[in-house]
């Protein structure tokens, strides 16, 4: 009897199934939560650069600067112009860019062009912008990419 007061005798007061509440905040479903937030942010901010479709020329180019005064005017394999996201009618260009927010010198235009388009086409929308005053033009191309290599002559005979 001795052996069973001795092992059964030491009591805890104040708990009643033998488990005390847990106090520490448990912070591994936080974790994941965030890492899945993170993984999604990751795949969708390229795509939030302009939502117009264009087969990107490749160039060796170094990134420029993103600025808040800045327009994306795009020009698809049709040869149909968006400002930022919203198709110019055709022959409207002129009026859309006479109608663009100016500060300063105006905006910076950063000009994205399918690599499929005729070199013209690209020129023409570049008149209508140097016209409408926005000489602040930087052309879009795909980095990273090994670039066509460029001719050393001045003619493609040798």
């Amino acid at each position: 009897m001795a052996m069973g007061l001795a092992s059964g005798g030491k009591r805890r007061r104040g708990r009643r199934g033998g488990r005390r509440p847990m106090s520490d905040i448990n912070v591994t479903p936080l974790v994941d939560v965030m890492l899945v937030l993170l993984i999604i942010f990751m795949v969708t901010a390229p795509l939030l650069t302009s939502g117009v479709p264009i087969n990107l020329p490749d160039s060796n180019a170094n990134a420029l600067a993103q600025d808040a005064q800045q327009v994306t005017i795009s020009i698809d394999e049709e040869g149909f112009v968006y400002i930022d996201d919203t198709q110019v009618p055709v022959g409207g260009l002129p009026d859309a860019l006479a109608a663009l927010p100016r500060v300063g010198d105006g905006p910076d235009i950063t000009l994205r062009a399918d690599r499929g388009l005729d070199y013209g086409r690209v020129m023409a929308v570049m008149g209508e912008l140097n016209r409408a005053g926005l000489n602040r033009i930087a052309l879009v191309t795909n980095s990273g990419a090994v670039p066509m290599p460029v001719n050393t002559s001045s003619s493609g005979e040798e």
